[in-house]
């Protein structure tokens, strides 16, 4: 069997170098993968003009939307994926991480999107910031797509939700993508890119695919694409360093295998419940995909009398863990994806062996459940004990990718703070603690060396993901060794492929370029009451002036008696004069109330509900005999997407609300949301 590359929109193999690849639990062939040896140029060129306009023509949540679709076409499919991944070792747990740990990213990523970012080509970003005195000249910050490609150069460990957590993101901020994934599992990658494109669900090209080698690709991104990178530091520093993408200042993400740690707070006793977390925990990072994790436990850092008791325990757990063929449900470590990568860890073992204990060694004999021990690449956990793990820094530099960790004992938590840095930068690190106190002294002290970090102990243990366990709403990466990234972390990934742009104007034209009302723009107004329109008969900056209305005596007690609310700046005449307001004062929540009162439409029409209120301040205190009015003005609309089960087709309308007093000054501010429906179309 050819493992191909998707690339111009057609399945091919390549000319190039050709790599043989084995199942890594049996040795069984599973096919070649040839390399592209050429048109690396227009790969890329087709992304640009063949894929990105019509990916840009989509709003981003026409394209969270498609992505959704996507997902459920590939979570139909999951069995497969599973079958396939058995070959790369992985057990039905390790794969259900990478399979649809990667699909459930997908469908994270489609409600952030709908939920952060406008409805539209392009996003806007933070609040209009003010540039002069009297408010005609003002500044907007807006994101745009990238008009070229983002490249993904994966590693092999995760070839599923490797691929998909990098491409997601892209794809919603309007941005093809090619992916490279890591050769010796590059088949489960082809499976899924396969299904990506037969769904035809996404434009076409949207997705590339290049199998084996990438070739010259690099000589020939520019200044509008894009660069991410997995994989080992040494190699991310060589890529990073391209002339090319120097050069042309290619945005270039690495996110580098790290020397993550775990730390047991001094607080912890054999006794408690978060002992066993520490064991259960860092068991669980070395034996998870044979230990072949970016974010897995290499350090475990615990207090000089808890060693011992720490060493037993763990020594315990990991004999106890059953090592064989990932297809057998007795199975909790597979083999590693290939011999090679087992010689690595083999030699970086030795290394590391250098100067510390060894504790449990993955190279002495052990019983391997349905598999023979002479073919696979299989390895036993291995365990070490750094003696001085201060001045013997091997532990700090040297790390072994597979079931290997090494205990590094601590007297006093500054000593362990001093431990977790000497990594010189993690993509994670956790603390198992009992006490509050403890989790705030070492987080914030080693959180400048670490992209994540948990806290772990008894009242979260039932539902925390894990120390392992990157989500899509958080930042995925870390500063120093670990690659000095981000992925990942919610709308900021999405964000991460756009440029970001200041503009500068007048209020109007800012307004006309963002369709969002900027205040101080110029408006319009209808004899028609806004809330009789149609969602697509309203128009940006359409505004309503209300009546005025005079607040009395009785207003303020009705609504005390009516809420329950008899706060003295309110009721009590002595007290108010003594107060801030100096005098008796209206409820803020009566100001909003009789404010919707003036400009709410009582009739049956197009709007539905009320959908909420944002951002509301109160500015000025309104007292009796003050008179207010209300300017209402249509500030943004977002379309929302039908689902089966509703009604009606409808949007959401964000109104910009400001309730003036008869000195012209405003009392209250705020954003109001109205769900109201669309035109029926024939």
């Amino acid at each position: 069997m050819k493992i191909q590359s998707y690339v111009k929109g057609e399945w091919c193999s390549g000319n190039g170098r050709v790599d043989t690849l084995v199942n890594s639990v049996n040795d069984k062939l599973i096919g070649e993968v040839h390399s592209l040896d050429s048109d690396f140029d227009q790969i890329l060129e087709y992304g640009r003009s063949v894929a990105g306009p019509e990916l840009r023509k989509l709003t981003i949540h026409d394209r969270a939307e498609r992505i959704k679709l996507l997902a459920k076409y590939l979570l139909d499919r999951k069995e497969d994926y599973y079958r396939i991944s058995y070959m790369t070792g992985a057990t039905r747990a390790d794969s259900w991480v990478d399979i649809e740990g990667g699909i459930g990213t997908m469908f994270s990523y489609t409600g952030i999107a709908r939920r952060e970012l406008n409805n539209d080509t392009f996003v806007v970003e933070g609040p209009v910031e003010p540039l002069s005195a009297n408010g005609t000249f003002v500044g907007q910050h807006i994101l745009t797509s990238k008009e070229g490609v983002s490249l993904h150069i994966n590693a092999f460990n995760f070839p599923v939700w490797g691929m998909l957590e990098k491409i997601t993101p892209s794809i919603i901020a309007g941005v093809p993508v090619i992916v490279k994934p890591g050769t010796v599992s590059c088949y489960l990658t082809e499976a899924v890119v396969k299904a990506i494109v037969e769904s035809e669900i996404l434009p076409k090209g949207t997705v590339q695919l290049i199998s084996g080698s990438v070739g010259d690709i690099l000589d020939h991104v520019n200044e509008q694409d894009v660069v991410t990178f997995t994989g080992s530091a040494s190699t991310g520093r060589k890529l990073k360093s391209h002339p090319n993408i120097i050069a042309k200042s290619v945005p270039f993400t690495m996110e580098a295998d790290s020397l993550n740690c775990c730390i047991l707070a001094p607080d912890v006793t054999v006794d408690d419940p978060e002992f066993d977390l520490y064991i259960k925990e860092v068991a669980r990072e070395m034996t998870t995909k044979a230990g072949q994790k970016c974010t897995a436990i290499r350090r475990a850092i615990v207090p000089f009398n808890m060693t011992e008791a720490v060493s037993e325990a763990l020594i315990k757990r990991l004999q106890a863990t059953v090592i064989g063929d990932p297809g057998q449900k007795e199975t909790r470590m597979g083999a590693l994806v290939g011999k090679s990568q087992r010689d690595d860890v083999l030699a970086a073992v030795e290394k590391l062996m250098t100067g510390n204990e060894t504790l449990l060694s993955g190279m002495d004999d052990y019983q391997l459940i349905g598999a023979d021990s002479d073919k696979g690449a299989f390895m036993a956990p291995t365990l070490l004990r750094a003696s001085d793990p201060f001045n013997n820094i091997t532990a700090h530099e040297v790390e072994a990718f597979g079931p290997v960790s090494t205990l590094m004992p601590y007297d006093g938590i500054e000593q362990a703070i001093q431990l977790a840095k000497m990594g010189k930068g993690s993509l994670v690190g956790s603390v198992i603690t009992k006490s509050p106190e403890y989790a705030r002294d070492i987080i914030l002290a080693s959180a400048s060396h670490h992209g994540r970090m948990l806290v772990l102990d008894a009242e979260c243990a039932s539902e925390s993901t894990g120390h392992g366990s990157p989500l899509a709403s958080l930042v995925h990466g870390g500063p120093g060794r670990a690659g000095g990234g981000e992925e990942l972390g919610g709308s900021r990934a999405i964000k991460h492929y756009m440029q970001r742009t200041a503009i500068q104007g007048s209020p109007t034209s800012i307004m006309a370029i963002t369709n969002q009302y900027t205040k101080g723009a110029k408006t319009t107004t209808d004899r028609v009451h806004p809330f009789r329109k149609y969602f697509e008969e309203l128009e940006i900056g359409e505004t309503l002036i209300t009546h005025r209305r005079t607040v009395t005596e009785a207003d303020i007690v009705n609504f005390g008696c009516l809420s329950g609310d008899h706060f003295y700046a309110h009721f009590d005449e002595i007290a108010a004069k003594d107060s801030f307001f100096e005098k008796r004062v209206a409820h803020g929540y009566f100001v909003i109330s009789a404010a919707a009162g003036m400009f709410v439409d009582p009739g049956q029409g197009p709007v539905i509900a009320n959908y909420g209120i944002d951002n509301l301040r109160f500015v000025e205190p309104v007292g009796i005999g003050d008179t207010i009015q209300v300017q209402l003005t249509a500030k943004r609309k977002i379309k929302k997407t039908k689902k089966p089960d509703d009604k009606y087709d409808t949007g959401i309308v964000v109104w910009a609300v400001e309730v003036t007093n008869q000195h012209n000054e405003p009392v209250a501010v705020y954003d109001i949301l109205t769900l109201v429906e669309r035109m029926k179309k024939d």
